[in-house]
């Protein structure tokens, strides 16, 4: 089963690096931080780049949820668990889907290629193909394009890389 740990933004790896030294790892499969690619201009050139995809959370994936929450709870710097009340609760099949068609097996969500005509968006390659629909805006010169998604029970917005080759 999947769960979701929210952090302060910021020190997600920190905190991922605490979770893995306070010795917790015999009670989950993978815990992880999702990123995406984006591209920057610096010194004259081009640069790929990530960054995180859900900031402010981790990912982890267990089952022995029990065992692993208590654990996890000996984390100072761990906000909360996701879930209601005190009970800690698994992720459903859709965010899982939406998590894993972002960002793959890898957990990077790689850079989309697309162009514009007139006032849609064709993404012709990367893992917002298919997802136009979900693009509420784009910023061409960041190279960077916010999403609107159905996740953990609310409307999340997210950022990813972008790349738009033409514009007719």
């Amino acid at each position: 089963m999947w769960y979701v740990i929210q952090v302060q933004t910021g020190r997600e790896e920190q905190i991922l690096k605490e979770a893995r030294r306070y010795q917790v790892q015999e009670y989950y499969d993978e815990i992880f931080i999702p990123h995406y690619e984006r591209r920057r201009k610096y010194l004259g050139q081009w640069h790929t780049e990530t960054e995180l995809l859900f900031p402010g959370y981790l990912f982890v994936i267990s089952s022995a949820p029990e065992e692993l929450y208590k654990a996890l709870k000996r984390i100072p710097q761990l906000t909360k668990l996701l879930g209601t009340g005190e009970k800690w609760t698994s992720m459903s099949d859709e965010d899982i889907e939406i998590v894993e068609l972002l960002s793959g097996r890898e957990h990077l969500m790689k850079l989309s290629e697309g162009y514009i005509q007139g006032d849609t968006v064709t993404v012709t390659r990367g893992p917002l193909k298919g997802l136009e629909g979900k693009i509420s805006r784009i910023d061409r010169h960041k190279r960077l394009a916010w999403l609107t998604v159905e996740l953990f029970g609310r409307t999340v917005e997210l950022q990813a890389g972008l790349e738009i080759i033409r514009k007719e």
